[in-house]
Order: C-alpha cells, then structure tokens, then sequence
C-alpha cells in the first residue's frame, strides 16, 4: 500500500505541473487526483493560486473557466484550513509566508516547492521545505 503524504503544495509547483505533463510536478498532480498526496489549503493561497495561474500567457494551453475549473478541483479534493496565527515577517517573501502559515496551522509537515531556499528556516517551526521529486520519492510512485 502507497503511504499518503500530507503536504502544501507551493504555486511554483502547480503552475509547473499545468504547464507541463513531463516532470515532478505533474507527478504531484497526479499523486493529489489519486489521493496518494493529501494538500491543504487556505483562502490566501487559493487567492494567489488564481493570481498567479490566471497570468495571461502563463499556462496557454487552458482557458479562464478550465483554469477556475482546475482550482475548484483542487479546492474540492483538498483539507481547509483556517490560518489564525501570522509568523510575519519569517521568510524572505510575504507570499511564502503565508505558505509556511498553513502549514503551520494545518500541521503539514511538508512544503512543495521549487523554490527550497525561500523557506529556509522553516524547519525551525517544524516544516520542511521539499522540492517535487524528493515528495514523489516520499510517495514511493
């Protein structure tokens, strides 16, 4: 039996598991669809996952009602998780804060992401940052 991870998932990662169906990343999309990956998410990171996602020319090859159609998915097949406790400022970026405050909040005890050096420190507070490949290895697919 495949363990199920618990994780956040970070846009960089879902804006390159859409753009491409090679790699990691859409291995991780595919691992959240088969419930092999368990994600959570709040209110701010589904307000930059439509920021971001919805760039025009960013991931041309879906429209503006397949990418909502995508976040609802990923809304609906994801834990939510109300964030009461700021850490701000903790990390480099404001937007990554947020990340590492739903982690927090959820106790997820990884961080998906592209990006490993945005979130160093965040092991201080019990987080890991990983990049897809090391989740896809945790995963055993």
């Amino acid at each position: 039996m495949i363990p199920c991870v618990f994780a956040i998932l970070d846009t960089s990662v879902l804006v390159s598991g859409l753009r491409s169906k090679r790699g990691a990343s859409f291995q991780i999309i595919q691992a959240i669809r088969a419930g092999h990956l368990k994600i959570s998410v709040s209110v701010a990171l589904v307000m930059e996952y439509e920021s971001v996602l919805l760039r025009p020319g960013l991931i041309p090859s879906f429209t503006k009602n397949e990418i909502h159609q995508i976040l609802d998915a990923v809304c609906l097949m994801a834990q939510h998780q109300k964030v009461f406790f700021a850490w701000r400022p903790f990390l480099k970026d404001p937007n990554d804060d947020l990340v590492l405050e739903l982690a927090v909040a959820a106790s997820a005890p990884y961080i998906i992401t592209h990006n490993i050096s945005d979130f160093a420190g965040s092991d201080t507070v019990g987080v890991r940052a990983i990049t897809p490949s090391a989740a896809i290895e945790a995963i055993k697919l």
